[in-house]
């Protein structure tokens, strides 16, 4: 049996336990059943339980979460089209963001894949001083993507 402060009380049967702990308006709390015999604390429960949940949610507000953004293009696009779409890419690697290119083919545009690769090296050779590739493109059903993150 450990004390509310800490300090150790010994070995007591349940019913002395529960007694004490009455008497101090706490709760009895198992610590360690398969000890022998087991380890009993004395404490105040929903005390215990808010402080744990406090602990757990102080390590969620420390972790940072990385978006990745999503730009898509068809593997007919616009060259002008291509420049708005890379300026908003910029908008994101410089704010410190992951970005994912992906272009897209309909019906029988799949059948010419290297149109979709040579829209993504386009769009690379746009942004190449501030990323760089961390996956290289590859096609993924009727989408080709790759991914860019921050230099």
């Amino acid at each position: 049996m450990i004390g509310a402060e800490g300090n150790q009380l010994g070995v007591m049967p349940l019913h002395e336990a529960l007694k004490l702990v009455e008497v101090q308006g706490l709760d009895l709390v198992e610590v360690a059943p398969e000890a022998q015999p087991p380890v009993c604390r004395i404490m105040d429960y929903g005390k215990f339980r808010y402080l744990q949940k406090k602990k757990s949610q102080g390590g969620k507000k420390k972790t940072t979460h990385v978006l990745v953004k999503e730009v898509k293009m068809g593997s007919r696009t616009d060259p002008h089209d291509l420049l708005y779409k890379v300026r908003n890419i910029r908008r994101f690697i410089e704010a410190g963001q992951r970005v994912k290119v992906s272009v897209f083919f309909r019906g029988r545009e799949i059948t010419h894949p290297e149109l979709g690769r040579e829209m993504l090296n386009r769009v690379l050779g746009q942004v190449q001083d501030i990323t760089k590739v961390e996956i290289e493109p590859r096609l993924e059903g009727r989408n080709m993507s790759m991914l860019l993150t921050p230099k």
